[in-house]
């Protein structure tokens, strides 16, 4: 097998990955990726100034892949087809992405919040919340001309609460009927709506 280029941040982070979803995230150690990617400590360092940024930046990717599909899903609808498109992006993303799904879903944000993170690795761990309450407020906007907090409080029931309870809690991403069975539910709750102002 021919060895990685020596700084190749994808192949680091895809070693991480894979560590932290097999064997959880206390498993990620630059030992253990050195050995998985048969590259020096060094060069690991070389890119990631410690253990700490090297699972901030593994799990910041697998967030930016999933916003990015997530936008790429909903951008071609509009009203309740955009919702729904929105709320069945992690089950594109268990498709295409598997392990990056399992990482971004089981592992919490805060618990990478080491106190050796610097600032603009900080606001990196930040960024994905944020980009996902623009979203929220994007979608209420199309919906219901509304961008108050009872407005994308609906929507994060539809985009959030709903997928985790029906696809993600029960493991049933690839299920159809699951898949089918979230529709329905984002349907109803959006021909609730949200509480008026």
């Amino acid at each position: 097998m021919a060895r990685p280029r020596t700084h190749d941040p994808d192949t680091v982070l895809d070693a991480a990955e894979s560590l932290a979803v097999s064997a959880g995230p206390a498993a990620v150690t630059i030992r253990a990726v050195a050995a998985a990617t048969g590259m020096s400590n060094g060069a690991i360092y070389h890119t990631f100034a410690s253990r700490s940024e090297l699972l901030a930046r593994t799990w910041i990717r697998a967030a930016n892949r999933f916003l990015s599909l997530q936008s790429e899903l909903v951008d071609p609808h509009t009203g309740i087809d955009a919702v729904i498109a929105a709320a069945l992006a992690p089950a594109e993303f268990a498709d295409r992405y598997p392990l990056s799904t399992k990482l971004f879903f089981t592992v919490r944000r805060t618990d990478l919040l080491g106190p050796d993170l610097t600032d603009e690795l900080r606001r990196d761990l930040d960024a994905p919340q944020r980009a996902l309450i623009t979203l929220m407020r994007r979608l209420s906007t199309d919906l219901w001309q509304r961008r108050d907090a009872r407005a994308v409080d609906t929507i994060t029931t539809c985009i959030v609460d709903l997928p985790t309870a029906i696809l993600l809690e029960r493991d049933r991403l690839a299920d159809p009927t699951a898949r089918a069975h979230l529709r329905a539910a984002v349907r109803a709750v959006l021909h609730t709506g949200p509480a008026p102002l």
